[in-house]
C-alpha cells in the first residue's frame, strides 16, 4: 500500500472514530456501553498495521476530545489515548507481523489495550492523585462496555474480511514497518 493511500486510510479511520461516537451519543449517550470509537481503531490496526493503527489509536481520542469534548480531558483522555494506541499497535503487530488468526489478533489487541489502560490509571493515581484504582476501573469499563465488546468480536472480523476482499484495498501481506 502506498504511503498516500495509507495516509488517506488513517484519516478515514480517524474520521469514523470521531463521528461514530457522536452518532451514538445523539442516540441516547450510549458511547460507554457500545464503545463506538474502539471499532475503527481496532479495524485500522488490523488493516493498516502497527504504525497506522498506532496513529489512528492515539489521534482519534485526542481529535475527538478537542472537537466534541468526548472523551473529557481528565482523566479519560490520557487513558483512552494509550488504550486505543495499544489497540491499534497490538492488532497490527499480531495480525500483520505475527500472522496470528484475525480473531486471536483482535482479542490480543483488546486485552493489551485494557492492560495499558490499567497501567495509565495506576500512573495517574500515583502521579496526579486521581481517585481511580486500576482493577475497579477495568472491571467497571469491561462490565459497562460488554455489549460493545460483543459487537467488536462479532463485527470487526466480518468488516475486516470484507475490506480485505476488496481488490487493491487492504491485503494481508508481510509488511516491513
Amino acid at each position: 500500500m502506498s504511503y498516500t493511500r495509507k495516509l488517506i486510510n488513517v484519516a478515514m479511520f480517524i474520521a469514523l472514530g470521531v463521528t461514530l461516537p457522536v452518532a451514538f451519543h445523539l442516540a441516547g449517550g450510549t458511547g460507554s456501553v457500545f464503545l463506538p470509537m474502539h471499532i475503527p481503531v481496532l479495524m485500522a490496526g488490523l488493516l493498516l498495521g502497527l504504525k497506522g493503527g498506532l496513529a489512528v489509536g492515539m489521534l482519534t481520542p485526542f481529535i475527538s476530545s478537542l472537537t466534541t469534548g468526548m472523551p473529557p480531558l481528565m482523566p479519560m483522555l490520557p487513558i483512552m489515548v494509550v488504550e486505543l494506541g495499544v489497540y491499534g499497535t497490538a492488532g497490527g503487530y499480531l495480525y500483520r507481523q505475527c500472522k496470528l488468526p484475525l480473531v486471536w489478533s483482535l482479542v490480543g489487541a483488546m486485552l493489551a489495550g485494557r492492560l495499558a489502560a490499567a497501567a495509565v490509571v495506576a500512573g495517574l493515581a500515583a502521579v496526579l492523585a486521581v481517585t481511580l484504582e486500576p482493577l475497579p476501573f477495568i472491571i467497571g469499563a469491561v462490565s459497562t462496555g460488554l455489549p460493545g465488546i460483543v459487537i467488536q468480536l462479532l463485527f470487526v472480523p466480518l468488516l475486516v474480511r470484507k475490506l480485505e476482499a476488496v481488490p487493491g484495498a487492504f491485503r494481508r501481506v508481510k509488511v516491513h514497518e
